[in-house]
């Protein structure tokens, strides 16, 4: 989900080396997004190969359904969270599973959307719009600490206090609507990131986007889950887009390293300066790998 357009895939070549995809075979990609990698995954595991995709978004999900409609009915896809993948396996086991978290291009350059600061949107930053707060009502209900922890606790926001005594200042003379309104606030409160290039409000945005959506509810587990459901030597690869979530992936690969599982990556992949220039999004993408052991 963090590509640059469905046909820019992060890590794609790595992704798929990792994984070991090959003709045949039954492969889940969990966040399918706009499916660039689930189409290079179908065509790598052709002529029989099956992809079932997943994903919250409704919206980019109807996209990927239009981009991957020439596969036919070796493509299945579903509005569900990759939480779900056993419940969606029913008892099938996988090849390989691929889970991408982070933004679609579809997602971020959509302003109605609410994820970026880059043009001015309401302040929604839902993955399922048809359920659950906005980003709008957290920063215009939650009190002054709540809104620190949060920054601080998912945004890594060493300036969160002062940023969420800024925003209950300005509410206080008119509810915050949009992103860009709420970026101007966060710029007038955080001092300049000495990351060249980082908007003051990027890790404020992370961090309501996370909180919104609880994308690091249960990742673990949803790992170890995933991870059951894969054949004697099967793969599992995580793509993250930022330190909680990687932390998070490497946790539960060193769980599983211990117990019937092989870690593949002992660092994570990176892209490369080439793909970064391509798609400066791929920038911040680490891509870790385990692989079941093989039945003795």
């Amino acid at each position: 989900m963090g590509s640059d357009d469905a046909h820019v895939p992060v890590l794609l070549a790595e992704t798929l080396e990792l994984l070991a995809v090959r003709p045949g075979g039954l492969w889940v990609d969990g966040t399918v997004g706009l499916g660039g990698h689930a189409a290079a995954i179908l065509r790598a595991s052709a002529p029989d190969g099956r992809l079932l995709g997943l994903d919250r978004d409704g919206e980019t999900l109807a996209r990927a359904r239009s981009a991957l409609a020439s596969f036919g009915e070796r493509v299945q896809l579903e509005a569900a969270d990759f939480r779900e993948i056993p419940e969606r396996l029913g008892g099938e086991r996988a090849d390989g599973i691929l889970l991408d978290l982070g933004l679609s291009s579809a997602q971020l350059d959509d302003p109605a959307r609410g994820f970026s600061f880059q043009a001015e949107g309401p302040l929604d930053m839902r993955f399922d719009r048809r359920s659950g707060m906005t980003a709008g009502e957290l920063v215009n209900r939650l009190d002054e600490k709540a809104l620190a922890d949060i920054i601080h606790g998912y945004g890594e926001e060493p300036a969160a206090r002062r940023i969420a005594r800024a925003i209950v200042r300005a509410r206080e003379r008119a509810r915050i609507l949009t992103t860009t309104e709420l970026a101007a606030i966060v710029r007038g409160a955080a001092p300049r990131s000495r990351r060249r290039g980082l908007h003051p409000a990027t890790r404020t945005f992370q961090a309501l986007r996370i909180r919104v959506n609880r994308e690091l509810e249960g990742l673990g587990p949803a790992i170890e889950r995933a991870a059951a459901c894969l054949r004697p030597g099967g793969r599992v690869t995580v793509i993250a887009f930022h330190s909680l979530e990687d932390r998070a992936v490497k946790d539960v690969f060193r769980r599983l390293g211990a117990s019937g599982f092989r870690v593949l990556t002992r660092k994570p992949t990176r892209p490369s300066e080439a793909e970064v220039r391509a798609n400066p999004r791929a920038r911040s993408a680490r891509l870790r790998a385990l692989a079941r052991e093989e039945a003795a």
